[in-house]
């Protein structure tokens, strides 16, 4: 049995994509809907609120194409307040005129290859603020899901603990030439939903999603071994953004 890698693991993540019902929203009344946006945003105001007391973080965003309108981050230290920030904005009169195409549900998740063994994460500030993060407030995100082949000789998993060590080093160096465009957050899955491993990017330059990912096709750990879901990019929503994209 190969060794497998021990991980960091921190607060709960949940990716929350919506389709807007944009012809009952048209038919509504617009004095209704009004009303139903600023529940809305009153609403996300406290799922943001948490951030200063760093208990958790929240983002949203507008989808470009036709997979989804909107995506809502959330990050919890506990599965069962994410299950509860569901239920409040399924309760909310807004959500009556969404269906939902996707979710994904995962954990903050920091690999033991490039880890210091002894690193201690409760008492170290760099690790906390890695498995506890701040969602970045850049302009544009990008979300994928992805796993690591398991097919004949591609079997990612097979392979020596040196073996696989040795290739995370050389694909972490091409994510580190882009740190200072790009913030990744990676979580893990395994168990968690139907791919191993959600990647989301954060940058003010969407071209740079582009760039990074071209260039790590060319690296082994992706050109060999990596299976990718579909991509998904957005763009932040603030308090004004959301009352235009709603005309309210």
């Amino acid at each position: 049995m190969s060794e497998p890698v021990q991980t960091l693991d921190g607060w709960y993540a949940l990716h929350d994509f919506r389709l807007i019902d944009w012809k009952a929203w048209k038919q509504a009344d617009p004095e209704e809907r009004k009303q139903i946006v600023e529940e809305f945003l009153e609403l996300t105001a406290s799922f943001s609120a948490v951030e200063e007391a760093r208990n958790g973080s929240y983002g949203q965003y507008s989808i470009v194409g036709h997979k989804a309108d909107l995506l809502f981050i959330h990050m919890r230290p506990t599965v069962e307040e994410l299950n509860q920030l569901e239920h409040q904005f399924n309760k909310t009169r807004f959500a009556d005129f969404l269906t939902s195409p996707y979710s994904y549900f995962s954990v903050v998740e920091l690999s033991g290859y490039l880890a210091k063994g002894d690193a201690d994460p409760d008492s170290n500030p760099y690790l906390q603020k890695r498995l506890k993060p701040v969602l970045p407030k850049t302009n544009h995100v990008c979300f994928y899901p992805m796993n690591k082949k398991r097919e004949g000789n591609d079997n990612w998993y097979m392979l020596s603990m040196d073996e696989r060590r040795e290739m995370m080093k050389s694909h972490g160096m091409i994510g580190r030439a882009y740190a200072d465009t790009v913030t990744q957050i990676i979580t893990g899955s395994v168990g968690l939903d139907d791919w191993e491993w959600g990647v989301t990017l954060f940058s003010d330059d969407p071209l740079q999603f582009k760039k990074l990912i071209y260039e790590m096709r060319f690296d082994e750990v992706s050109a060999r071994y990596a299976e990718f879901g579909s991509f998904l990019v957005g763009n932040r929503l603030t308090e004004q953004k959301v009352k235009d994209m709603l005309q309210v």
